[in-house]
């Protein structure tokens, strides 16, 4: 209908503006008017026809009698002619908008009929190249990626809950075994409640993992001033040292300024970290560097773990996904990688992981960098400087 009325309204201003030009363009054209002997002039006045009454008639007020007449005959047979034309352009106008806002109805009955049921469904609209194509490109697009978003999340949600239920049924195991132990001793019940409280910190910090992944996935409320360098330096003097066999860390810092939560960052490097240290061979050793490439803050990690087929590299960054499947129950639940992940995209960065031809991996965060750290960082680099 507002279609409709739009139509019609722009009809009637174009068509009005067309016949005000013509009118203006009639008035100024008066010689057109003596073409007709006596238009619009009673016969018996008329000088020009037979039988007329002898008398004198001024030429200008008949000129002027006859303009009259026309402009009077052409407004009202104008007028007409609008109305006609007003009312068929309103019933083109309906015709047209709904054969224009036909597609559109029918993307919006596909959509509104869409849930997550049957979120496969596409509008697959067929036509030309214009915007409706476009738009209907757009909404399918959309409705594959909320397709990936669900299809990830259910198998979150199903890896979260195998790796969850399984320390339970652990526990239940263990305490069910030792209360039905008739003969069970004081030393029995205190091995099993230490290995139940070592099955609940293994919990708690899948929990917590869990917690840092949909944190990061939720995105960042706030940015402050990061230096990846302090950041990393602070994780690699955090770590214990290393025993004989364990691998050899190989830092090389320079400033990396960025912006973003310094918690998210360090937990970032701390994984990569962990991730490059516990999937390593005995004797092998760690690259940690940070540093400014391309206009972007960069950290990389790099090990000389066991070789990773190329095809395997893009699902270890999804959650619960490692390269040996059965290494279950040694406490890691593959989840480092992921939160990483979800930290360099709720920066604004990317992270990304390539396997080396002699085994392991380098995985790279870049972030976007910050021109300038606050007086406070400036102050903190000097300080590394000088003690170093």
């Amino acid at each position: 209908m507002r279609l409709t009325l739009l139509y019609g309204a722009l009809f009637t201003v174009s068509g009005a503006a067309l016949l005000a030009i013509m009118f203006l363009l009639f008035r100024r054209k008066a010689i057109f008017m003596v073409l007709v002997p006596c238009y619009g002039i009673k016969e018996e006045d008329c000088p020009y026809l037979p039988g007329s009454r002898p008398r004198t008639i001024n030429p200008m007020v008949l000129l002027e009698q006859q303009q009259d007449a026309l402009k009077h005959e052409f407004l009202v047979q104008s007028g007409i002619a609008l109305a006609i034309m007003l009312v068929v352009s309103l019933l083109l106008g309906w015709f047209v908008a709904g054969r224009v806002l036909r597609p559109l109805r029918t993307m919006t009955t596909t959509v509104q009929h869409i849930s997550a049921r049957n979120v496969h469904e596409r509008l697959a609209f067929a036509g030309p190249r214009d915007e409706l194509k476009d738009l209907a490109d757009t909404v399918d697009g959309l409705l594959g990626r909320l397709e990936a978003a669900l299809d990830a999340q259910k198998r979150f949600v199903a890896n979260a809950a195998h790796e969850l239920r399984t320390p339970l049924t652990l526990e239940r195991a263990l305490l069910e075994e030792t209360l039905t132990d008739r003969r069970a001793t004081i030393e029995a019940f205190r091995a099993t409640f230490e290995r139940v409280v070592a099955i609940s910190d293994q919990q708690g910090r899948l929990l917590e993992s869990l917690l840092t992944l949909a944190t990061s996935e939720r995105g960042l409320e706030s940015r402050v001033p990061v230096d990846l360098a302090a950041l990393t330096e602070r994780v690699l003097a955090a770590r214990p040292e290393p025993a004989a066999g364990d691998p050899r860390l190989y830092p090389r810092i320079e400033p990396a300024a960025t912006a973003g939560d310094p918690a998210l960052v360090e937990r970032l490097v701390a994984n990569l970290v962990d991730n490059a240290v516990r999937y390593n061979v005995p004797g092998g050793s760690v690259d940690v560097v940070t540093g400014s490439r391309d206009g972007q803050a960069v950290v990389s990690v790099s090990n000389t773990g066991p070789v990773v087929p190329p095809e395997q590299v893009a699902r270890l960054l999804e959650p619960f996904q490692r390269l040996d499947r059965s290494a279950r129950g040694d406490g890691h639940h593959g989840l480092g990688l992921s939160i990483a992940h979800a930290i360099a995209l709720a920066h604004g960065g990317t992270l990304s992981a390539l396997p080396r031809q002699d085994g392991g991996l380098v995985v790279q965060a870049a972030f976007p960098a910050e021109l300038g750290l606050g007086e406070a960082d400036r102050s903190v680099r000097l300080e590394r400087g000088t003690a170093a």
